[in-house]
């Protein structure tokens, strides 16, 4: 036995204090009678011995002493020993997104909690308690902690996450806790089934389930005008009948309606229509309730619905660029020839010069060199000369993996011959992407100027190439549109794990993201664009200060289509090594019977005082 508090004993010292007090105490007491006659004629029964109230005064005085004998020990707090009775407990607890199927009234992530807390709370004393959660990370939310309280309160704090994750990480942790402690009884508690576990108890908390979803939802307007929308339907509980809505915006009656007959997990296409164009949103979701709701629906924003641009071609042949621009319906396009240009032009969101150069770089819009005859100040390029090559050849893609190359260069093909006879050696010294190059050198390339405008440059005469002929050509054509008069998101289908892409607007002091938690956060703006991790599912809304304005746009977050499937069997999950049956040593240290004893004994002293005053006098 040890004692966590020894200081609690010197209550011991109460007891020689009892003592003095009980033999310095005054045995007579001070009684009114009514005739002298009566105690003279009663004197003889007086002088009889009465034992029960000679006893009664040590009695008391006993129980007193017991009294702080027990209370003495109570501070103290007296721990016992009981070797071998504890164990170690490592609990593993699934925070992935399928994990938030509701089962009975409560989600598959509570269940797991009540069953760990089961095992918590009945565990010996003594044992020690880890708690490891996978989700957006991989957290080791309690560590070897004997204190029930702290393990419960710790494991009360875990919440499911809304991503696609696996045991990888937690299997490295569990791991190397095994191979410190090979008698730690360790337990996964997951809604997945495993072929072969070894070294960890599998606790399954998933039940049969429906669940319905809607995936690779797009929408694209129609020839005829309005929007058509598709996407896939699925039902991962069994074979099942449902209706797929259309609303538009924020409507409570849906726009357009579609029955589907599904069979599990085969995915069946389906077309809905919207009549109109100047929607702000669109929103497919399936009528029918089901376990899990998060996938039920899927929302898509028209990024461009408010917007309005204008832009300036400065050419003596604008035939092609007007026909690539025109594509884009809400641009407003004006045409001039180099002699008309004049720096009193202004107003405009993109400037287009080709063949030409102007000595001043406008400063309140996005700039467009194509086949530029000399530098300009401000800009990010200087210019040299003309590369004759003899002949045809080939532009090379950049394959670099960056989120901002790829974003620039989405659509094109490697196997298309987008070939040219000539060029502008060009110089980069700012921050420029290049797309196309020849030999080395860069014959497209994109960045920010030095008012903070992005610039594009097409070190080529579109009239001695392909370039506007060709696949590659068209398709970076209208990329670069987009980069050109960038919305904060191009609003695509998005899932939790995943990383959109948030384009830094010219003159951006700062973006926020409030996510459909309510948390905002604050991105970084020194870069062109910017990455954003979605953990989520629902709408993220993005506002970014321009200037003494701000601009708004918003994402919604989809649950990964890997964690919709509510029944899943995977290979394995293995702690290697050999396990111990060695349990460590466990403790008593409830003072419950010793409260109890007090108090008994204090009941017991007040029934003594009480006869002692009211019955023996």
């Amino acid at each position: 036995m040890t004692l966590l508090y020894p200081l609690g004993l010197l209550g011991l010292l109460a007891i020689p204090v009892l003592i003095l007090i009980y033999i310095i105490k005054s045995k007579y007491t001070e009684q009114v009678i009514s005739s002298t006659y009566l105690w003279t004629l009663s004197e003889k029964f007086l002088k009889r011995k009465n034992p029960i109230k000679m006893i009664t005064g040590i009695i008391s005085l006993i129980l007193q002493i017991l009294a702080v004998i027990f209370i003495s020990i109570a501070l103290a707090h007296p721990v016992f020993t009981l070797p071998g009775k504890a164990n170690d407990y490592c609990f593993i607890l699934d925070g992935s997104g399928s994990m938030n199927v509701v089962q009975s009234g409560r989600t598959r992530f509570e269940k797991g909690k009540d069953y760990i807390g089961g095992v918590i709370s009945s565990a010996a004393d003594g044992s020690t308690f880890t708690l490891i959660t996978t989700g957006n990370t991989t957290d080791v939310v309690v560590k070897q902690t004997d204190d029930k309280k702290a393990a419960l309160r710790g494991l009360s704090g875990a919440e499911a996450a809304y991503v696609s994750s696996d045991f990888t990480q937690a299997l490295s942790v569990a791991q190397n806790y095994f191979n410190e402690n090979p008698a730690c009884k360790f337990y996964l508690v997951t809604d997945k089934n495993y072929e072969t576990i070894e070294n960890a108890e599998l606790i399954n908390v998933a039940e049969n389930v429906s669940n319905y979803a809607v995936s690779d939802v797009n929408y694209a307007f129609g020839a005829e005008g309005g929007a058509i929308v598709t996407g896939k339907a699925f039902s991962y509980g069994g074979d099942a009948a449902i209706t797929v809505r259309l609303f538009v915006d924020d409507g409570k009656q849906a726009e357009d309606s579609i029955n589907l007959e599904l069979i599990r997990y085969e995915g069946k296409e389906f077309t809905l229509k919207c009549d109109r164009e100047d929607f702000a949103s669109l929103r497919v979701e399936i009528a029918q309730d089901d376990d899990l709701s998060l996938d039920n629906k899927v929302v898509m924003y028209n990024a461009r619905s408010d917007a309005q641009y204008k832009s300036l071609i400065v050419s003596e042949t604008p035939f092609f660029l007007n026909s690539a621009l025109a594509s884009m319906g809400n641009l407003q396009r004006d045409i001039v020839s180099p002699d008309k240009y004049n720096e009193d032009m202004k107003g405009y969101g993109l400037y287009v010069f080709e063949n030409f150069t102007p000595e001043k770089m406008p400063q309140d819009g996005a700039v467009w060199f194509i086949n530029p005859d000399k530098g300009i100040d401000g800009s990010g390029f200087s210019r040299r000369d003309v590369e004759a090559l003899g002949g045809a050849v080939a532009l090379e893609l950049n394959s670099s993996t960056s989120s901002r190359v790829r974003n620039l260069l989405k659509g094109t093909v490697k196997g298309d011959a987008t070939s040219i006879t000539e060029y502008v050696k060009c110089g980069l010294y700012r921050n420029f992407i290049t797309l196309m190059s020849c030999n080395g050198d860069p014959v497209v390339f994109a960045g920010s100027n030095t008012y903070g405008n992005r610039e594009v440059v097409f070190a080529l005469d579109m009239h001695k190439s392909d370039f506007a002929l060709s696949y590659n050509g068209r398709v970076l054509m209208h990329n670069l549109i987009d980069y050109t008069f960038p919305v904060l998101t191009d609003g695509e289908n998005a899932y939790c794990g995943e990383s959109i892409s948030i384009n830094v607007l010219a003159n951006c002091t700062g973006i926020r993201i409030d996510s459909p938690s309510g948390k905002s956060e604050y991105l970084d703006t020194s870069e062109a664009i910017s990455e954003y991790e979605l953990t989520e599912v629902g709408e993220y809304v993005i506002t970014a200060t321009v200037g003494n304005n701000r601009q708004s746009a918003k994402v919604y977050s989809q649950l990964p289509v890997a964690e919709r499937i509510t029944s899943v069997t995977e290979a394995s999950f293995i702690i290697s090594g050999e396990a111990s049956t060695q349990k460590r040593d466990g403790r008593y240290e409830d003072l419950l019977y010793a409260f109890v004893i007090l108090a008994v004994i204090v009941v017991a002293d007040w029934m003594v005082y009480c006869y002692e005053q009211y019955q023996l006098r």
